[in-house]
């Protein structure tokens, strides 16, 4: 049995970041792991944007009330979920994710935490480990799980490298570029198809 390991934001879910800075007008909030691959930079940067206009885990949580999963994403998830072990692994954060993980079925969820204070401002966050996504797909295919990965953005290409099998899902054409070596799919009936077919070859090398 194969592990398909997908990623959250983009995949399944808006960018929880991108829908605040559209909520506050704060432009430099719309950056993602689209934009800057390094994600200690990113998130620094968001804490400090944050602290300096006086908003906290309040005014997200808000944000994230109204949003829903991406068109589409919660029947394809229940779909593969029916054929395989599905796993989430994301850089969000359960403070963030929690409440949209149920809309989605509530599938398993690897994440990280924040560090609140007691007025709701946002002091810290804590990483798991380091690259962790590409952590948890080493310690899964340790196991002897087959392990076929789906993400994009920048910070899940270490995730799709380490996997069996990498696959991008509307990925921005910076990063289709730079990784050409993953197929690119832009649909949930493309990406379902790509993962059917390369379990299949999966398993015949086996």
């Amino acid at each position: 049995m194969e592990i398909i390991c997908l990623d959250l934001e983009g995949v399944l879910l808006p960018e929880i970041w991108i829908k605040f800075s559209e909520a506050t007008g704060i432009g430099e909030l719309r950056l993602t792991t689209r934009d800057i691959p390094v994600y200690d930079d990113l998130m620094k940067g968001r804490l400090k944007i944050l602290k300096s206009r006086g908003l906290g885990i309040k005014q997200i949580q808000e944000v994230i009330a109204k949003m829903e999963p991406l068109e589409g994403a919660r029947a394809f998830l229940d779909s593969l979920r029916e054929q395989f072990q599905v796993l989430i692994l994301s850089d969000t954060f359960y403070e963030f994710a929690t409440p949209l993980i149920r809309k989605l079925g509530s599938p398993t969820l690897f994440c990280h935490t924040l560090q609140i204070a007691e007025d709701g401002i946002i002091t810290n966050y804590c990483l798991r480990q380091s690259d962790s996504k590409r952590q948890a797909v080493q310690a899964i295919k340790a196991l002897n799980f087959p392990v076929i990965a789906a993400g994009d953005s920048y910070n899940d290409t270490t995730m799709l490298a380490e996997a069996d099998a990498g696959i991008l899902f509307k990925a921005p054409p910076n990063v289709i570029a730079e990784f050409p070596r993953f197929p690119h799919t832009e649909t949930y009936p493309e990406l379902m198809g790509q993962i059917q077919k390369t379990a299949l070859a999966l398993r015949k090398s086996r």
